[in-house]
């Protein structure tokens, strides 16, 4: 695991400058804290910070072939590495590491752009190859790793895990995407390709692209992989359930190849409290747990995760967090680069420190609700999709559009009474209603936040246009198996990932996830829709699956999540803050809101009127951006001194 950047001069050989490299390369120090080591050449440069686990002794990068005609630098874990170095020696190829590193390298000579198909695991890499004068890259198939890059006007390309490093260059230009913005505001993060800068890219997952030195145009990135749910398999369920123990233990194992203390999150939850219990039966030391616990017993799931902790006797630790644990707000801001919406990488950045301090290496559960059909707005889709079957789309536009936008809108009711945004899914089609679901600022609050000088910039532009192009790509047109997908594509790498990745590597922390393994994604790709969600029961197949494993009260407790308490916060602690940040001059200055909009926002909610937490976070996080990232360039991206709590 490790933290890449690069340079790469796409119409010469000019040569790449040390202290830009160098500059690049320390931005990301936090990534790879054991070794640095940059290698140039005419034409390229790479850089390499170091989080040692495999190969410890000989497994430094930039790593080159026997000519040193191929240079690699890679992030992330190649699981079934063993596999094919044994393949690769078959062929000929002589290995000097017994890295995975070198692996790629060889796989690179053997395969070329096909090397991809063979690699099963987390990674991202760029591969320089002098006697064609190309640079291949690369990003795994579940958008585990990261990958930005930006071609610059005088011809170099500048390619690294985060944007910080490309914005440590110098050259890349901070001016903001208005396009990625309106992104932002709809689902909480600027969809890839997007970035929030107009000149920066993120390499979309399943994709590689091959820069060919002197190429005319830019080359396109290319798929090399996607899921196809299928649906067609006969397995009746009791195989159904034994395969996925067995698939899952396969995962696990595979995950669990280490060098330095490896260790896992617990959370109480089904998806890692699974992950866990299959540890335990692969290794016979006590698995290292690792448990984050709210003061606020509404937020705390950790007697869950004490009950899988006592069952398999692990070596389990447990830090209380306070539920006023907002001071990380400007540190999220500058650790992401981006705006970035989802209020839970707070959690997420306190349980990557306290595991950092027992182990190097976690296995999450990150991906089951995707994978296994866990979310609640699963089930409400499929319910609505029913009511959208029954009704021809020319009845039910006008009908349930009218009713959706006279019904009041009642965060204060009961569930069962708010019904509006029911009524405005069921007046869209299944990819509109999905879309309109899970958007943070819907789109009549965005026509009321956005200016008219930022629709003018926007140009007509909606990010609706992101979950259109997925759902063009689906091939299915089952209900559930097409809000998968398209979580697959969006919400999972844009969101989920990102925050794990971010907030694990602020303290050099590699999490690998068992649950994203492709073979098993694609396996239960073949499985009918009616084995993951059955009635009112998500994750129906793989809870049977566990029952033999876990407790009950695990198992079929309420999902909880890891939140935070933000409507609390922007009405007590945090209630001038918000208004600082909301109705300050930084958000002004922009030119871009609506000023009597955000008044509105802040008043209903400080009021008790309305729930409007989720929107001021993202306007808040935009702010925090703002100030952070694009008015700081002489700072961000230059490392800053580790401390407890800090951020590299």
């Amino acid at each position: 695991m490790c933290g890449i950047t690069g340079l790469f001069d796409t119409r010469e050989q000019r040569s790449p400058e040390r202290e830009r490299l160098h500059r690049m390369n320390e931005s990301q120090h936090h990534r790879g804290p054991d070794e640095g080591d940059l290698h140039l050449q005419p034409g390229v440069g790479f850089g390499h910070r170091r989080l040692s686990i495999i190969d410890v002794a000989t497994g430094q990068q930039p790593i080159f072939n026997g000519d040193r005609t191929v240079a690699l630098v890679f992030n992330g874990e190649i699981y079934n590495y063993q596999a094919l170095m044994a393949e690769l020696q078959a062929a000929g190829y002589a290995f000097r590491t017994k890295s995975d590193s070198e692996t790629i390298v060889h796989a690179w000579q053997h395969w070329g752009e096909d090397c991809v198909q063979h690699l099963r695991g987390m990674f991202a890499f760029a591969i320089y190859d002098s006697r064609r004068q190309c640079l291949f890259m690369a990003r795994d198939r579940m958008g585990v790793k990261p990958m930005h890059y930006a071609l610059l006007p005088d011809g170099w390309l500048l390619f690294g895990s985060e944007l910080k490093s490309l914005l440590a260059h110098g050259g890349l230009s901070r001016e903001l995407d208005p396009c990625a913005v309106e992104e932002y505001f709809a689902l909480g993060y600027a969809a890839e390709p997007r970035t929030v800068f107009k000149g920066a890219k993120k390499l979309a997952p399943g994709h590689c692209v091959l820069w060919q030195r002197g190429a005319a145009s830019e080359p396109q990135p290319r798929p090399y992989w996607d899921v196809k749910f299928t649906l067609d398999s006969r397995i009746s369920q009791a195989d159904a359930e034994a395969e996925l123990r067995e698939r899952l233990t396969e995962s696990v194992k595979l995950r669990m190849i280490s060098e330095v203390p490896l260790g896992a999150f617990l959370s109480g939850g089904v998806d890692s409290s699974a992950v866990v219990a299959t540890m335990a039966q692969v290794q016979s030391d006590p698995v290292i747990t690792c448990s984050m616990g709210f003061d606020d017993p509404k937020f705390n799931e950790i007697e869950f995760a004490q009950m899988v902790a006592d069952r398999y006797r692990t070596a389990h630790h447990v830090q209380t967090v306070a539920s006023d644990d907002f001071d990380l707000i400007d540190t999220l801001a500058r650790l992401y680069d981006e705006p970035f919406a989802d209020s839970s990488a707070i959690p997420t950045y306190r349980v990557s420190q306290l595991a950092r301090r027992q182990v190097t290496v976690a296995l999450s559960g990150d991906g089951g609700d995707e994978t296994f059909g866990g979310y609640r707005r699963y089930r409400m889709h499929l319910m609505e999709e029913r009511l959208r079957s029954a009704l021809p789309y020319g009845l039910r536009k006008p009908l349930f559009g009218t009713l959706g936008a006279v019904y009041p809108k009642m965060d204060w009711a009961p569930r069962f009474l708010r019904a509006k945004t029911t009524f405005e899914g069921l007046a869209r089609s299944s990819v509109q209603a999905y879309f309109h679901s899970v958007s943070i600022l819907r789109g009549p609050m965005r026509d009321a936040l956005f200016s008219d000088r930022f629709k003018r910039e926007l140009g007509g532009y909606n990010a609706f246009e992101v979950f259109e192009h997925h759902g063009a790509k689906a091939g299915t047109d089952d209900p559930l198996a097409l809000i998968q997908y398209l979580d697959y594509k969006t919400y999972l790498v844009g969101d989920i990932n990102t925050k794990v990745d971010r907030a694990a590597m602020a303290h050099s922390l590699e999490v690998r996830e068992p649950l994203m393994d492709h073979p098993l994604i694609e396996w239960l790709a073949t499985l009918p829709s009616h084995l993951k969600i059955q009635g009112q029961e998500g994750k129906f197949l793989f809870k049977k699956a566990m029952e033999p494993l876990l407790p009950h009260d695990v198992l079929y407790r309420p999902k909880m999540g890891f939140a935070v308490p933000l409507a609390r916060w922007f009405r007590g602690p945090l209630k001038q803050r918000v208004r600082d940040s909301l109705l300050g001059d930084r958000l002004a200055a922009t030119g871009w809101f609506q000023r009597d909009y955000l008044q509105h926002l802040v008043e209903a909610h400080q009021s008790g009127q309305r729930d409007y937490s989720a929107p001021i976070w993202t306007l808040m996080m935009f702010e925090g951006f703002l100030r952070q990232v694009v008015d700081a360039p002489e700072s961000i991206g230059l490392p800053v001194p580790q401390r407890e709590g800090a951020v590299a």
